[in-house]
């Protein structure tokens, strides 16, 4: 196996993910490659997204489509930059996480997926599943958890 050449990090804006972003940047960097962020989000709507948008006012843009996701991603590059990565991409993705990170990975040839471990060893991620696990389970390519917790 030669060197990465298209690595991808999956944020979802939590410290934890951006964590995983700048190791995910650091790896692409030493390798010449190109990193992809993505970020998954599945949009608000009916109740709840009238709910926000009374609460929220004028900032209801912020819940409203991509637009968290978008913020999460701008954020993610200029770290993923500071960390050394000089191709960067990112790319909102509406869908639960798992679903988006694996088919985005596929969409861009990535050899390389990288997740943050958060989750991987609690109870409800136990129970229920963890995007970590079941990224590595489902993804069909190397996948590196980055310890972030």
């Amino acid at each position: 196996m030669g060197a990465y050449r298209t690595v991808m990090v999956g944020t979802d804006g939590s410290e934890s993910s951006f964590a995983a972003v700048e190791g995910a940047a650091r790896l692409a960097a030493a390798c010449g490659a190109e990193l992809v962020v993505a970020c998954a989000y599945v949009p608000m709507r009916g109740p709840e997204l009238s709910l926000a948008k009374d609460q929220l006012g004028a900032d209801a843009y912020q819940v409203v489509g991509s637009a968290p996701a978008e913020d999460t991603l701008r954020i993610a590059r200029d770290r993923a930059r500071a960390q050394g990565a000089v191709k960067v991409r990112s790319v909102a993705v509406e869908d639960e996480p798992v679903a988006a990170l694996v088919r985005t990975a596929r969409e861009c040839s990535a050899d390389l997926l990288v997740v943050g471990n958060r989750g991987l060893r609690s109870l409800a991620g136990r129970i229920l599943g963890s995007v970590p696990a079941d990224v590595a389970r489902k993804a069909g390519l190397d996948v590196l958890i980055v310890h972030t917790t």
